[in-house]
């Protein structure tokens, strides 16, 4: 790494998109003599634009060979892709924890992969499960060094002999060098604005100053927090004027009549023209899903599924519905419980113990596709992540939700969103969970398998045809 000389006094608060200072060096390796500065961790990087636009044809992982419109202003090199090469997206998913944002960028990627016009689409992803999942054909997939939340908007090497300082630098070095030879078309932002504690600033810095025909787009759920909690983290990170200058649409995972994220987060009306909503996005079913192997069960016995996500968080819930029965003497059902990938050895050890006590409960590996599990049982006990939620919405499957309590909010106003609608009950997770789910699992067993209403979701589709139509505006910017 190369230390500038120039532009440490202008390291400001964590919410700043650091902008590119132009400076004059010694020629690069490539012969050129101007270099721009990025921060980089806790230090300034160089990197060259003439490179990006004067390079060797590129090696398979990188982008294909690009030409300089002529005509294009200085500083801003505007870049013409040649007329057969797939229209490229850039997904960013930081995966700090559970398999959430993972999974939803998966449904996207499929989306993108399957339309009728071709993408090329890179994914990276902080998610220590990106290597064990079933991916889409053609997808891309770079690995950033993962990190767990640690405390409010504070994060931590997942490896804790790592220094979390070096460990955030490398994966910043890493955005860089993906956004650098995957020369993307549309760069798709999951959730987090700046990214995991402000890592994208670089990037977007990079994309803004040196590609503006990159579009930028911020993909997000509807319900990230309690509102008062979003409204003032965005302030503390300066995301309000992020999404003002930098970001050109702001697409939503939800629906504006149930959940109106510009009311809610207190949205000025000069980015709320930037805003779509998409819809709840779902994974469908991939060509490899299947069922688990499953205990035998005995005809017309019902069968009760919990699950609970990664797992990481999940102990409460399996343990609170292993109490309810064994306090209510079973429930006359076959349980089915899922501990999730990212469940503590230990306590899936307990929870195993514990679940021998109790008749007929089968501890399985679950699936990395989980829809055929739930659409084979009668009720599923979930925690009200977004995607759980989602696939629960898409086949009708009568719901009972256990939400995280903390340290967000997210997952109680999902819970009491849905329950308010009709679509799931739901478990105050601060109460006593056992005996509420005493009272919960008989009456929804008693009330039969399917709820009033099943809802076609298809926002994965609809986030694809958003990014085509960006794409093709590029296109058409490119070639004016």
């Amino acid at each position: 790494m190369k230390r500038g000389t120039t532009g440490i006094d202008a390291v400001g608060p964590p919410a700043r998109l650091y902008r590119s200072q132009t400076m004059l060096r010694g020629a690069c390796a490539h012969g050129h003599g101007v270099g721009r500065n990025y921060l980089h961790g806790y230090d300034w990087t160089v990197v060259c634009p003439d490179c990006c636009c004067h390079r060797a044809p590129a090696p398979m992982d990188e982008a294909p060979p690009l030409a300089v419109v002529a005509g294009a202003p200085r500083g801003a090199p505007a870049l013409r892709r040649a007329s057969a090469t797939p229209r490229r997206v850039l997904l960013y998913s930081h995966d700090t924890f559970g398999l959430g944002h993972l999974r939803r960028n998966l449904a996207i990627a499929r989306s993108l992969l399957s339309a009728p016009e071709p993408f090329e689409v890179m994914l990276l992803t902080g998610s220590p499960m990106q290597s064990d999942w079933p991916l889409p054909e053609a997808l891309t997939v770079r690995a950033l060094p993962p990190v767990v939340k640690v405390g409010e908007e504070r994060y931590g090497p997942r490896d804790h002999r790592k220094n979390f300082a070096l460990l955030k630098g490398h994966r910043q070095a890493l955005i860089l060098k993906a956004a650098l030879a995957f020369r993307p078309d549309v760069f798709l932002v999951d959730h987090a604005p700046i990214g995991m504690g402000g890592e994208l600033l670089p990037v977007l810095g990079l994309l803004h100053e040196d590609y503006p025909e990159t579009r930028l787009v911020l993909g997000m759920r509807d319900i990230l927090d309690a509102p008062e909690a979003t409204c003032s983290s965005w302030r503390e990170q300066g995301v309000p004027d992020i999404l003002d200058r930098v970001y050109d649409q702001i697409l939503v995972y939800g629906r504006r009549d149930w959940f109106d994220v510009v009311e809610a987060y207190e949205i000025p009306q000069r980015i709320a023209g930037k805003v779509r909503y998409c819809g709840y996005v779902c994974n469908d079913p991939g060509p490899e899903a299947a069922l688990p192997p499953l205990p035998p069960s005995e005809a017309g016995k019902p069968t009760v599924l919990v699950t609970v996500g990664g797992g990481g968080d999940g102990r409460a819930v399996i343990q609170g519905y292993l109490r309810a029965l064994r306090d209510a003497g079973g429930f006359d059902c076959r349980s089915l419980i899922v501990p999730g990938p990212l469940m503590d050895r230990a306590e899936r050890s307990q929870l195993e113990r514990e679940a021998a006590a109790c008749p007929d409960v089968h501890l399985i590996d679950g699936a990395t596709d989980m829809l055929p599990l739930m659409e084979c049982c009668d009720l599923v006990i979930a925690m009200a992540g977004y995607n759980t939620s989602a696939e629960l919405l898409s086949l009708g499957r009568r719901a009972i939700l256990v939400p995280r309590a903390r340290p967000r909010a997210e997952q109680r106003l999902r819970a009491e969103l849905l329950a308010r609608l009709g679509f799931a009950d739901k478990v105050d997770p601060d109460g006593d969970i056992a005996a509420q789910l005493s009272v919960l699992v008989p009456r929804a067993l008693r009330a039969g398998r399917e709820p009033a209403v099943r809802l076609p979701l298809d926002g994965a589709q609809r986030v694809a045809a958003a990014l085509a139509a960006l794409s093709r505006r590029r296109e058409a910017r490119l070639e004016a």
